[in-house]
């Protein structure tokens, strides 16, 4: 059976997640965790809730899973020999280093790629199960059946997310909240900007099409879909930031579900959703996969308004409303949606009830329509007896054994059998003759029988006793501590397995001409990069995430990479292969283990500052004595997501990307859009990036990108007579005066 893996953003949602059934948890820690507002955990407070649950035969994941800068790499390393030392089970990982080290050094401890890294198909798949992964946590939107096929080609344990908050963009390829609010989702301070209003605008005339919640995902629910996934090894569910509520019932509902204790899945309706999709991985597409009418805890239906009158409605209902519920009254016409909290009925003859079944009165100072549906948002009933019908769910304990030896002038012992292990605790009391009273057989079988505080439950006791004989009570309880705390301590035990480190071998390189590369859109930006005799041009040899689509090589053989899938599939050709900012390279080893996997050029992430950058270039000569091949993106509409999801086949405008130009607009920003041939959609930064002026204050580069999406002919040909003209002549130039330009996080000392 597939292993349950629930999120713990806390004490509380840990124990609950165990309680409900969970045969595996994943948390974070106080730093490099992807949910940095989780409260998460200290060293020493884990340290602790690995024994917990590991005596319950629970394992324990903890998330690593962010991008690492150079100055971070020592501290993330020795967290990470701590962890080893506490005996998690395996760490969650996205950036390479992270695994680098783990696997160059552990034996006894696990690598799972996250899905922050995005491996989606099967070279990027067969790439890590060579460098050690023992799992692969795989993209949200990569097809089930794809999966299947890796799992049944590969024989690598597959995890993917069955429930819970969806991103619309790839994750790890999300730098919205990094670009425009300076909270790096790649750093676990993801802002949210997928749940905020926006308007699909026609850049052509200016025009407004559409305004909602464009980009904000449905809530993940495959609870019905169980038996198609039953191949995967692990069903992760989101929330981490979650509280123990909502674990405990999507815990104890999807137990329930694989151990086929019920069919229903109708539990899922009480707590917070945003509606559900079952996902790219099973078949929905991008018309099912958003809820862009509002952002937040959708509810169920439970009524619809009949009557307005002054500060009065009232409802017809479809299902129970009880003091103490939250409703939500949904004003389709441009009024905002309505949230009430029903403290109280307002007429003569309801003031008294607790429920009503039929019709409702309540108090509402806002403006509603007639007809409006009311969902309810929270049931009072429902988190009242989650106690009662979750808390009190036990996971399932261990069987023990008891064997109990009394005999006269004799030490009292215990031994205890669990699974291939025997234990054996003597006592320190020797039993005397009943003088008075005598210990029954029946009150040693209920002494030995009370360990309802720990993880076992006693199967069977065996006395080996003789008759009229006196025991005090304590000395039977303390000798089944004893024995248990031995057993416990026997099965904690664990031997850290070190492997003797291997060296990380690069090639020799020397920055000598510093080149410009061009990265185009359209076949007139194309010939214009090639007038100008640009070597590097990136245009029909990009392959953005996996290998779908066959590039067409013709500029200096070279091929823009993704994803980790084309470092695999094409290590063997004659191509040179460059790898995009998408591969969030931010730290040195990261450029040393990219080049050790085939990559001839790397491309910089585009959330490190001046300072990170050098001190990359820096760290990677001291330690390889040598330079690195880098690239680093200085002009252009920086990418801020890259989204299966297309907003104009949601809004059934499929094909008019080929005839119009959109953007989307909030009260900040007009974001332009642009349309892959796969259909998969790109939201640009509202500011070009513009870092020509500052070439001279970085070092090490090889190769500066300029990137061209919505530029015309005359921009495309400016822009790069400015860059020539600064990198031969050193001189600071402006490009367009009127450019609405950012430089980044060039800048920052700390993202």
């Amino acid at each position: 059976m597939s292993e349950l893996l629930l999120p713990a953003g806390n004490k509380e949602a840990f124990y609950a997640a165990i309680s409900n059934g969970a045969d595996a948890i994943y948390l974070g820690i106080n730093k490099f965790s992807a949910r940095a507002y989780a409260n998460n955990f200290s060293i020493d407070e884990l340290e602790e809730l690995v024994k917990y649950a590991h005596l319950r035969k629970v394992k324990i994941y903890v998330t690593l899973n962010t991008i690492l800068y150079d100055d971070e790499l020592q501290e993330a390393f020795n967290l990470i020999d701590r962890l080893a030392q506490i005996y998690v089970d395996g760490i969650i990982f996205q950036d390479l280093a992270i695994l680098y080290y783990i696997t160059n050094n552990y034996l006894s401890l696990e690598a799972h790629a996250s899905t922050q890294i995005g491996v989606d198909d099967y070279h990027g798949a067969k790439l890590f199960k060579d460098l050690n992964v023992k799992r692969i946590v795989f993209a949200r939107e990569t097809p089930f059946e794809v999966i299947k096929d890796i799992k049944d080609k590969l024989n690598i344990e597959v995890e993917v997310f069955v429930h819970g908050a969806l991103c619309v963009c790839y994750s790890g390829n999300c730098l919205m909240s990094s670009m425009i609010g300076d909270r790096s989702g790649n750093r676990g301070r993801c802002a949210g900007c997928c749940r905020q209003l926006y308007t699909l605008i026609d850049l052509n005339n200016n025009k407004n099409i559409k305004t909602g919640y464009l980009l904000s995902m449905k809530d993940l629910n495959t609870s019905n879909y169980l038996k198609d996934l039953s191949f995967v090894d692990s069903l992760k569910i989101e929330g981490r930031m979650k509280d123990k509520d909502y674990v405990s019932v999507v815990c104890k509902t999807y137990r329930d579900l694989l151990n086929k204790k019920t069919n229903s899945s109708q539990n899922l309706k009480y707590i917070f959703n945003r509606t559900y999709t079952k996902g790219f991985m099973l078949g929905d597409t991008s018309k099912d996969i958003t809820n862009i009418d509002r952002p937040n805890n959708f509810g169920y239906e439970i009524g619809e308004v009949s009557k307005v009158k002054k500060s009065k409605i009232w409802i017809k209902l479809i299902d129970d409303l009880n003091k103490g519920d939250q409703i939500r009254i949904q004003n389709d016409n441009g009024f905002k949606d309505v949230i009430l909290n029903i403290n109280k009925f307002t007429e003569i003859q309801i003031k008294t009830l607790k429920k009503l079944t039929r019709y409702a009165i309540v108090s509402c100072e806002e403006k509603v329509e007639l007809n409006s549906k009311v969902y309810k948002i929270k049931d009072i009933n429902f988190y009242d007896n989650l106690e009662t019908r979750f808390k009190n769910v036990d996971y399932e304990k261990s069987d023990i054994d008891f064997i109990f030896y009394a005999r006269k002038n004799k030490y009292i012992s215990l031994v205890c059998k669990y699974e291939n292990k025997k234990l054996c605790k003597t006592s320190t009391f020797i039993t005397q003759d009943a003088k008075t009273s005598n210990i029954s057989k029946e009150k040693i079988i209920e002494l030995l029988s009370r360990i309802n505080d720990t993880p076992y439950k006693v199967r069977s006791i065996d006395l080996e006793i003789d008759d009229n004989i006196f025991i005090p009570v304590k000395f039977i309880n303390e000798l089944k501590r004893e024995v248990i705390n031995e057993l416990n301590n026997l099965r904690l035990k664990k031997e850290v397995i070190k492997i003797e480190p291997k060296e990380i071998k690069v090639d020799k390189y020397e920055v000598k001409d510093i080149e410009i590369s061009v990265q185009v859109n359209t076949q007139e930006q194309y010939e214009v990069a090639k007038s100008f005799g640009i070597k590097h041009i990136y245009f029909k040899n990009i392959i953005r995430r996996n290998n779908e689509n066959e590039p067409e090589i013709v500029d200096n053989n070279e091929l823009l990479i993704g994803g980790y899938g084309s470092l695999e599939k094409y290590k063997d050709s004659n191509l040179n292969l460059v790898t995009d900012y998408s591969f969030n390279v931010s730290n040195y080893l990261d450029v040393a283990l990219l080049s050790n996997l085939g990559a001839k050029r790397i491309t910089l992430s585009l959330e490190l500052s001046k300072d990170q950058i050098n001190n990359l270039v820096n760290n990677y000569y001291n330690n390889f004595n040598t330079y690195p091949n880098l690239e680093l993106i200085i002009y252009g509409r920086q990418t801020l997501m890259h989204s299966k999801y297309c907003v104009l086949k949601r809004l059934n405008l499929c094909n008019s990307c080929k005839s119009n130009k959109f953007g989307l607009k909030d009260k900040f920003a007009t974001f332009p859009l642009t349309f892959n041939d796969d259909c998969t959609m790109n939201v640009l930064n509202s500011k070009t990036l513009n870092l020509m002026d500052d070439i001279k204050k970085i070092n090490g580069i090889s190769v500066y990108r300029l990137i061209f999406t919505t530029e015309n002919k005359t921009e495309v040909e400016k822009l790069i007579k400015n860059c020539i003209d600064i990198l031969k002549n050193n001189k600071d130039l402006t490009t367009f005066d009127n450019l609405n330009q950012t430089r980044g996080h060039f800048n920052k000392k700390v993202l």
